[in-house]
């Protein structure tokens, strides 16, 4: 089965494709079992180029756009990967690439380019603001040429796999700033040598392989020329990150779906029941439709938010709504895999329950569905503020 929709970026599919094919069903089975990161799976992408590929060429990279980078996601995720194991260094990228000085870029991007380092992690979320970031808690205070770190954080993602992480904290108390989204700075944290000074990670098991940890600060130290762009400027840098992760969830999302839908219309042409192949009943039919359609609807959606970050224009609303439409269809098309499996649909060698698991973390994570809607009531529809 095929996108109606054909694109320019084929060579990359094929490549992308020819590459996970070396990486079965099985495997990723087996590291899913063992709650594992796929190091060879990811050693193999960076080893090729695809997580360098929004690293300009000066610096080691392909210098693509996020265009080109949703395709990689998607197709990894198409093929029957996880992308949530690697997408981190795509979308944490743009923070460095957009405000680093050339001389943060010329220190960091060579080597995350070659692999030598992996920058997979950012630290966000906090337990007690969730999604209200103006209200996070960790501090950085400035003291003879470094910033003390203390604070606590939740729910970030490949920090024992990752060499470094972007973190963002509050150089300035939220009751001195004119506006809540002023005072916040980004910051790049050396996550091993953190762990020896005073970060302290603990894991949080959950339904997915997907490594997640809670983290705490005790008077961490990070050098000054760590601090990324102006201080103060974090919030508004971080929202580039925010939207290409939005964006780059959305094309996973949509490889998840035509995952999905590849293999639950093959099944349902080939399984005959009472002497018909079950596909044949519109029952069966219209749901798989129903999902094909709302996977193309965000595919163009997708398309649409990344010509508009390439471009360097305003793609908040665009952002949202791909990742919106895009958890939404390959949620429906899970479903209606599983569902016309039958039984088989939850035996692990099919790998449908595995799928099915991931791609429902896309309800909840990064942003939840309900947040998106919210953003568009207010930014776009222009309806008082909801909280």
């Amino acid at each position: 089965m095929k996108s109606i929709e054909q694109d320019n970026y084929q060579d990359i599919r094929e490549a992308v494709r020819a590459l996970c094919a070396g990486f079965s069903g099985e495997y990723h089975r087996q590291v899913d079992e063992k709650k594992g990161y796929p190091e060879a799976f990811v050693d193999a992408l960076t080893q090729a180029g695809w997580l360098a590929a929004l690293i300009p060429e000066e610096y080691g990279g392909a210098g693509l756009g996020l265009t080109e980078a949703s395709v990689i996601m998607e197709e990894i995720n198409r093929s029957g990967g996880n992308s949530g194991s690697c997408h981190g260094q795509m979308y944490n990228m743009n923070t460095l690439l957009r405000h680093g000085s050339e001389q943060q870029k010329a220190f960091w991007l060579p080597r995350i380019a070659s692999g030598e380092w992996r920058l997979q992690s950012m630290g966000v979320t906090e337990p007690t603001t969730g999604t209200d970031t103006t209200k996070i808690k960790t501090t950085a205070i400035k003291r003879d040429g470094r910033y003390v770190i203390n604070g606590q954080k939740v729910w970030i993602s490949r920090v024992q796999h990752s060499d470094w992480m972007i973190l963002l904290a509050r150089t300035t108390p939220l009751s001195e700033v004119r506006r809540k989204s002023e005072g916040m700075s980004i910051f790049m944290v050396d996550i091993k040598e953190a762990m020896q000074s005073g970060m302290t990670v603990r894991p949080i098991a959950n339904m997915v392989n997907h490594e997640t940890n809670e983290l705490f600060f005790e008077n961490l130290e990070i050098p000054e020329q760590n601090l990324i762009g102006e201080e103060g400027m974090g919030f508004r840098y971080i929202l580039d990150g925010l939207n290409a992760e939005r964006t780059l969830i959305a094309a996973e999302c949509i490889g998840d779906g035509y995952w999905f839908l590849d293999r639950v219309t093959k099944y349902v042409s080939e399984r005959e029941v009472f002497g018909r192949p079950i596909g044949q009943n519109q029952g069966v039919q219209f749901p798989i439709a129903e999902a094909f359609i709302e996977v193309e609807a965000a595919n163009l959606m997708r398309f649409k938010a990344c010509e508009l970050f390439d471009r360097h224009l305003p793609c908040g609303a665009q952002a949202n709504m791909a990742k919106y439409l895009a958890a939404k269809a390959s949620w429906e098309a899970a479903n209606a895999c599983l569902q016309f499996h039958g039984g088989y649909g939850f035996a692990n060698e099919y790998d449908i329950e595995r799928k099915f698991r991931e791609t429902r973390l896309y309800q909840v994570a990064p942003v939840s569905t309900n947040l998106i809607l919210s953003y568009i009531a207010e930014h776009v529809l222009d309806l008082p503020r909801s909280f």
